[in-house]
Protein backbone atom coordinates (compact mmCIF):
# COMPACT_ATOMS: atom_id res chain seq x y z
CA UNK A 1 0.00 0.00 0.00
CA UNK A 2 2.85 2.37 0.86
CA UNK A 3 4.48 1.76 -2.54
CA UNK A 4 1.27 2.79 -4.32
CA UNK A 5 1.06 6.02 -2.29
CA UNK A 6 4.71 6.87 -3.03
CA UNK A 7 4.19 6.07 -6.70
CA UNK A 8 1.19 8.44 -6.82
CA UNK A 9 3.13 11.22 -5.02
CA UNK A 10 6.07 10.86 -7.42
CA UNK A 11 3.74 10.83 -10.42
CA UNK A 12 1.98 14.01 -9.27
CA UNK A 13 5.35 15.69 -8.58
CA UNK A 14 6.63 14.74 -12.05
CA UNK A 15 3.50 16.09 -13.76
CA UNK A 16 3.74 19.34 -11.77
CA UNK A 17 7.41 19.80 -12.71
CA UNK A 18 6.64 19.16 -16.38
CA UNK A 19 3.85 21.78 -16.32
CA UNK A 20 6.10 24.36 -14.67
CA UNK A 21 8.90 23.67 -17.16
CA UNK A 22 6.44 23.96 -20.06
CA UNK A 23 5.26 27.37 -18.85
CA UNK A 24 8.81 28.75 -18.75
CA UNK A 25 10.29 27.19 -21.87
CA UNK A 26 9.90 30.47 -23.82
CA UNK A 27 11.68 32.50 -21.15
CA UNK A 28 15.05 33.88 -22.27
CA UNK A 29 18.17 32.13 -21.04
CA UNK A 30 19.93 35.40 -20.13
CA UNK A 31 17.38 36.55 -17.54
CA UNK A 32 15.19 38.73 -19.76
CA UNK A 33 17.74 41.27 -20.94
CA UNK A 34 16.44 41.32 -24.53
CA UNK A 35 14.60 44.48 -25.48
CA UNK A 36 12.98 45.98 -28.55
CA UNK A 37 13.56 49.67 -29.24
CA UNK A 38 11.06 51.59 -31.37
CA UNK A 39 12.09 55.09 -32.37
CA UNK A 40 11.58 57.78 -34.91
CA UNK A 41 10.87 61.43 -35.47
CA UNK A 42 7.77 63.65 -35.53
CA UNK A 43 7.75 66.76 -37.72
CA UNK A 44 5.39 69.59 -38.64
CA UNK A 45 4.79 70.18 -42.32
CA UNK A 46 2.77 73.25 -43.31
CA UNK A 47 1.02 72.99 -46.68
CA UNK A 48 0.30 76.72 -46.82
CA UNK A 49 3.94 77.41 -47.66
CA UNK A 50 5.33 77.45 -51.18
CA UNK A 51 6.56 74.21 -52.75
CA UNK A 52 10.24 74.63 -51.74
CA UNK A 53 9.38 75.62 -48.17
CA UNK A 54 6.85 72.80 -47.92
CA UNK A 55 9.33 70.16 -49.07
CA UNK A 56 12.30 71.34 -47.01
CA UNK A 57 10.63 73.40 -44.28
CA UNK A 58 9.46 70.73 -41.87
CA UNK A 59 10.36 71.34 -38.26
CA UNK A 60 10.50 68.98 -35.26
CA UNK A 61 7.72 69.18 -32.68
CA UNK A 62 8.65 68.82 -29.01
CA UNK A 63 6.19 67.08 -26.67
CA UNK A 64 4.26 64.95 -29.18
CA UNK A 65 3.00 61.66 -27.81
CA UNK A 66 3.65 58.51 -29.85
CA UNK A 67 2.36 55.10 -28.76
CA UNK A 68 3.32 51.47 -29.37
CA UNK A 69 0.68 48.76 -28.92
CA UNK A 70 1.49 45.03 -29.09
CA UNK A 71 -1.07 42.25 -29.39
CA UNK A 72 -0.87 38.58 -28.46
CA UNK A 73 -1.96 35.65 -30.63
CA UNK A 74 -5.59 36.15 -29.60
CA UNK A 75 -5.57 39.85 -30.61
CA UNK A 76 -5.52 41.08 -27.01
CA UNK A 77 -3.30 43.97 -25.94
CA UNK A 78 -0.25 42.58 -24.18
CA UNK A 79 1.78 45.81 -24.15
CA UNK A 80 1.04 49.52 -24.46
CA UNK A 81 3.75 52.13 -24.14
CA UNK A 82 4.27 55.71 -25.18
CA UNK A 83 6.91 58.38 -25.29
CA UNK A 84 7.04 62.12 -25.85
CA UNK A 85 9.32 63.67 -28.42
CA UNK A 86 12.32 65.72 -27.38
CA UNK A 87 13.47 69.06 -28.84
CA UNK A 88 14.70 67.28 -31.97
CA UNK A 89 11.26 65.67 -32.41
CA UNK A 90 12.64 62.21 -31.63
CA UNK A 91 10.95 59.49 -29.58
CA UNK A 92 12.01 56.05 -28.36
CA UNK A 93 9.93 53.37 -26.66
CA UNK A 94 11.75 50.44 -25.06
CA UNK A 95 9.83 47.17 -24.79
CA UNK A 96 10.99 44.12 -22.85
CA UNK A 97 10.88 41.18 -25.24
CA UNK A 98 9.27 38.97 -22.58
CA UNK A 99 6.37 40.20 -20.45
CA UNK A 100 4.95 37.83 -17.82
CA UNK A 101 6.65 34.91 -19.56
CA UNK A 102 5.11 35.73 -22.96
CA UNK A 103 7.26 36.79 -25.88
CA UNK A 104 6.45 40.07 -27.61
CA UNK A 105 6.34 39.57 -31.37
CA UNK A 106 7.34 42.79 -33.17
CA UNK A 107 5.16 41.95 -36.17
CA UNK A 108 2.13 42.13 -33.83
CA UNK A 109 3.02 45.68 -32.69
CA UNK A 110 2.05 48.98 -34.26
CA UNK A 111 3.10 52.57 -33.66
CA UNK A 112 0.96 55.66 -34.15
CA UNK A 113 0.67 59.34 -33.38
CA UNK A 114 -1.43 60.18 -30.31
CA UNK A 115 -1.26 63.93 -29.73
CA UNK A 116 0.59 67.16 -30.49
CA UNK A 117 0.92 70.06 -28.04
CA UNK A 118 1.62 72.51 -30.89
CA UNK A 119 -1.37 74.89 -31.15
CA UNK A 120 -0.79 75.43 -34.88
CA UNK A 121 0.49 72.05 -36.06
CA UNK A 122 -1.77 69.44 -34.45
CA UNK A 123 -3.57 67.55 -37.24
CA UNK A 124 -2.04 64.05 -37.66
CA UNK A 125 -1.33 62.96 -41.23
CA UNK A 126 -0.98 59.48 -42.61
CA UNK A 127 2.41 60.13 -44.22
CA UNK A 128 4.45 57.07 -43.18
CA UNK A 129 1.36 55.67 -41.40
CA UNK A 130 1.44 57.98 -38.38
CA UNK A 131 -2.32 58.54 -38.15
CA UNK A 132 -3.61 55.01 -38.84
CA UNK A 133 -0.62 53.23 -37.27
CA UNK A 134 2.32 51.39 -38.80
CA UNK A 135 3.20 47.79 -38.02
CA UNK A 136 6.76 46.98 -37.12
CA UNK A 137 8.45 45.19 -39.99
CA UNK A 138 12.06 44.22 -40.35
CA UNK A 139 14.26 45.72 -37.67
CA UNK A 140 16.61 48.50 -38.68
CA UNK A 141 19.31 47.18 -36.35
CA UNK A 142 19.93 43.87 -34.56
CA UNK A 143 22.91 43.68 -32.20
CA UNK A 144 23.30 41.09 -29.43
CA UNK A 145 20.19 41.43 -27.23
CA UNK A 146 18.97 44.64 -28.87
CA UNK A 147 16.49 44.95 -31.70
CA UNK A 148 15.77 48.45 -33.02
CA UNK A 149 13.02 49.66 -35.34
CA UNK A 150 13.41 53.22 -36.67
CA UNK A 151 10.14 54.52 -38.11
CA UNK A 152 8.82 57.63 -39.75
CA UNK A 153 9.22 60.44 -39.87
CA UNK A 154 5.61 60.99 -38.85
CA UNK A 155 3.98 64.32 -39.66
CA UNK A 156 1.46 66.69 -38.18
CA UNK A 157 0.06 69.55 -40.23
CA UNK A 158 -2.05 72.68 -39.75
CA UNK A 159 -5.88 72.67 -39.78
CA UNK A 160 -5.87 74.46 -43.17
CA UNK A 161 -4.09 71.46 -44.69
CA UNK A 162 -6.52 68.87 -43.36
CA UNK A 163 -8.40 67.21 -46.21
CA UNK A 164 -12.11 66.63 -45.57
CA UNK A 165 -13.48 63.11 -45.89
CA UNK A 166 -15.40 63.00 -49.17
CA UNK A 167 -16.59 59.39 -48.94
CA UNK A 168 -20.33 58.95 -49.48
CA UNK A 169 -20.36 55.99 -47.10
CA UNK A 170 -21.08 57.81 -43.87
CA UNK A 171 -23.20 60.86 -43.52
CA UNK A 172 -24.21 62.68 -46.65
CA UNK A 173 -26.73 65.54 -46.85
CA UNK A 174 -28.24 64.16 -50.06
CA UNK A 175 -29.02 60.75 -48.59
CA UNK A 176 -31.48 59.79 -45.95
CA UNK A 177 -30.67 57.06 -43.46
CA UNK A 178 -33.25 54.56 -42.27
CA UNK A 179 -32.86 53.59 -38.64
Amino acid sequence: MMKIVWSMVLLIAAITLMNVAECWEDAPANGGGEVIHVGGKVLCQDCTEGWNEWVTGQRPIEGCTVSVTCMDDRKRIIYYGRDQTDKAGEFEVTIKKYIHGKQIKPEACFTRLVSSPDPICNIPTDFAGGKSGVKLGRPTMVYRDTIKHVLGPFYYTTPMCDEPDTNDDDNSYGKQKNY
